[in-house]
């Protein structure tokens, strides 16, 4: 394998690193109290990755399992106990642990501790999943056919293996 096309062709760099501070207010709150902070968007990155940090509270919350076909996703636990499914099990991440999951792979997550939990969610490439958060806020707005219609155009492919 070798190192992919050059994405930056100047000859001296570039002043572009961009600063969040970890005190900075959430992107998103949802009404559980569950919180979601914007660390790299697709836009940001020109569609190379999407990093979110993804604080979730005491109540029990987190999707069920699901795959994208068009990204990866990986998650990195910060704090608290996280149990996340790799496809054939629900396992017990804690802080440190990471769980790669390939486009095409079946995943979830949930925090189901009574106590809250943080982790990063990283996307490569970076899809646009800002919309699919925001617009999770107000879904359960939605009849089936819009909730369906919202998770296909977001790239949630539902599966049920449980």
């Amino acid at each position: 394998m070798s190192y992919p096309e050059p994405l930056y062709t100047g000859e001296s760099g570039a002043s572009t690193a961009w600063h969040r501070p970890f005190d900075a207010s959430p992107n998103i709150v949802y009404p559980n109290g569950n919180t979601a902070d914007y660390l790299v968007t697709g836009d940001r990155s020109d569609g190379l990755l999407g990093i979110y940090r993804w604080n979730m509270s005491a109540e029990r919350s987190g999707p069920g399992p699901h795959f994208h076909r068009s990204f990866s996703e990986s998650f990195y636990v910060l704090s608290g106990s996280v149990r996340i499914f790799d496809g054939d099990d629900w396992i017990g991440a804690r802080p440190g642990d990471y769980v790669y999951v390939p486009p095409g792979g079946v995943h979830g997550f949930r925090n189901e501790s009574g106590k809250p939990a943080s982790m990063l969610l990283i996307f490569s490439p970076g899809a646009p999943r800002e919309a699919y958060f925001e617009g999770l806020v107000d879904s359960s707005e939605l009849s089936v056919a819009e909730l369906t219609d919202f998770k296909d155009y977001h790239d949630n492919q539902w599966v049920d293996v449980e």
